[in-house]
C-alpha cells in the first residue's frame, strides 16, 4: 500500500481500549483492579435500561461523572506515541473503545478517530437530541440538580456515550468495519476484547489479511489469531512498537505482513498463524 492512499486503505488501524489510558489516571473496566470486578453494581449505572428507568441510577451515575478523573486527565505516552506515529507519515486510524478524547488530546486529528463508544465530553436529549457540553451539566450536579433534565424540552439527559444496551451509531460501525477489513496491522491495545461488536474488528481484520498485534495485560479471546501478543506495559510497548513501525515505513519496508520485532514477558499465549 503506497502512503498516499490514507482515506481509502490505511496502513495500521489501532484499536484502543480503556487499558491504554489507565496510565493517565483513568480506571479500567474489567482488568484485576478494574470497575466492574471491584463493584459489580457500578454497570447498572451504564446500562441504557436501568439509567433511563431509575431516577436514583441516573443520580448516582451523574454523580460518578463529576468524580471522574476524565476531565483531569492528560495523554500518556501510548496516546502520544500513536499521535507521533501519525506525524510520520504513516497513515493511522484509531477506533477506540474509549470515551475520553485523549487521543485527541495528544494531537491526532480528529478525523483519523473513530469514537465506537461516543464521548463523554458532551451530554445529548433522550428526547430532543439537543447537545450541551458535559462539563456545563456537571456544574449544574455540582449547583443542587442531582438529575438535571434538558433545558430545551425536560427530557433527560445522559452523556453522548454508547451505554450498555444501546446499538453502535451504525455510520462509525460502517467506517470502522472498512478499516479493519482495508489494514495491514491491526493494533489492538489495552482491551480485553471481549464488548461487541468492537472486539469483532480484531477477527475480521485478521480474517482479511491483516497482521493482528494484541498489546494487554490479559489473554483475550482473539490471542490465538495474533500474530504477537505483548503483556509488557501499554506505556512502555506501544511506543516502542509504534516507533518500529514508522522506522520501516521510513526505510519502504512496511507492508501487510511486515511490523516491529515484538517481545513478550512471560509465557506467550498466542501463536503465530
Amino acid at each position: 500500500m503506497s502512503s498516499d492512499e490514507p482515506s481509502r486503505r490505511p496502513l495500521v488501524a489501532l484499536l484502543s481500549g480503556a487499558g491504554i489510558s489507565t496510565d493517565s489516571g483513568i480506571p479500567d473496566y474489567r482488568g484485576p483492579r478494574g470497575l466492574w470486578r471491584r463493584d459489580p453494581e457500578a454497570e447498572k449505572l451504564v446500562t441504557y435500561d436501568f439509567y433511563m428507568n431509575d431516577p436514583e441510577i441516573r443520580r448516582r451515575s451523574w454523580l460518578m461523572r463529576a468524580e471522574s478523573p476524565v476531565f483531569l486527565a492528560r495523554p500518556n505516552a501510548a496516546h502520544e506515541a500513536v499521535a507521533r506515529l501519525e506525524r510520520s507519515g504513516v497513515p493511522v486510524r484509531v477506533l477506540t473503545q474509549n470515551v475520553d478524547g485523549l487521543h485527541q488530546a495528544a494531537g491526532l486529528p480528529a478525523r483519523k478517530v473513530l469514537e465506537l463508544h461516543g464521548s463523554a465530553r458532551s451530554v445529548v436529549c433522550t428526547v430532543c437530541a439537543a447537545t450541551s457540553p458535559t462539563e456545563a451539566v456537571l456544574a449544574r450536579v455540582s449547583a443542587g440538580e442531582p438529575d438535571p433534565p434538558c433545558r430545551e424540552c425536560g427530557g433527560i439527559l445522559k452523556t453522548a456515550t454508547v451505554m450498555f444496551g444501546q446499538a453502535l451509531d451504525p455510520a462509525v460501525l460502517a467506517e470502522a468495519t472498512a478499516v479493519a477489513r482495508a489494514c495491514d496491522v491491526f493494533i489492538a491495545v489495552g482491551t480485553s476484547l471481549q464488548v461487541h461488536p468492537a472486539a469483532g474488528l480484531a477477527g475480521l481484520a485478521a480474517d482479511h489479511g491483516a497482521r493482528l498485534i494484541v498489546v494487554n495485560a490479559e489473554p483475550t479471546p482473539y490471542d490465538d489469531l495474533a500474530a504477537d501478543v505483548v503483556r509488557e506495559p501499554i506505556g512502555r510497548a506501544l511506543p516502542a512498537l509504534l516507533d518500529g513501525l514508522a522506522a520501516e515505513a521510513a526505510g519502504g519496508r512496511a507492508g501487510r505482513r511486515a511490523a516491529a520485532p515484538v517481545t513478550e514477558e512471560g509465557p506467550r499465549d498466542g501463536r503465530s498463524r
